[in-house]
């Protein structure tokens, strides 16, 4: 069953590491040593995802997403202005899966679990789903 956590965004767009409170919560989860762990947002100008986070890396990737997504008269009725907010969103998507060993994150060297916040500040809540496997 997935638990839920809450991470409080504090800038309109915003990139979050995640990868503590993820690792957290996979040691929750006593009785599953090794397995996947599913993160998932569940909102649509929020986005999950891994990076590498040096110094400034985080402003490259807001940078770099405002230029893919094109200033377009949108026809969104609820509020047009945050429509590459949500296209932004589908593009990185809603989630990432991640495998662990002996309850730690198998990750890169560089990578880190990363929140995009593209409509903030808000609260975002997060969905981690822990799955045993066999390794």
């Amino acid at each position: 069953m997935p638990v839920k956590a809450t991470i409080h965004t504090k800038k309109k767009k915003n990139i979050l590491d995640i990868t503590e409170q993820v690792e957290q919560l996979v040691g929750t989860a006593k009785s599953i040593k090794n397995g996947l762990v599913h993160i998932h947002t569940m909102h649509t100008t929020a986005a999950v995802t891994t990076a590498d986070l040096d110094p400034g890396t985080d402003l490259d990737m807001l940078d770099a997403f405002d230029q893919i997504v094109p200033k377009l008269n949108y026809r969104h009725p609820h509020n047009p202005s945050h429509v590459p907010d949500h296209i932004m969103s589908s593009l990185i998507g809603p989630g990432v899966l991640v495998p662990f060993q002996n309850g730690s994150l198998i990750l890169g060297t560089w990578q880190r679990i990363i929140l995009v916040e593209l409509d903030g500040p808000r609260d975002r809540e997060i969905a981690v789903s822990v799955l045993k496997t066999e390794l």
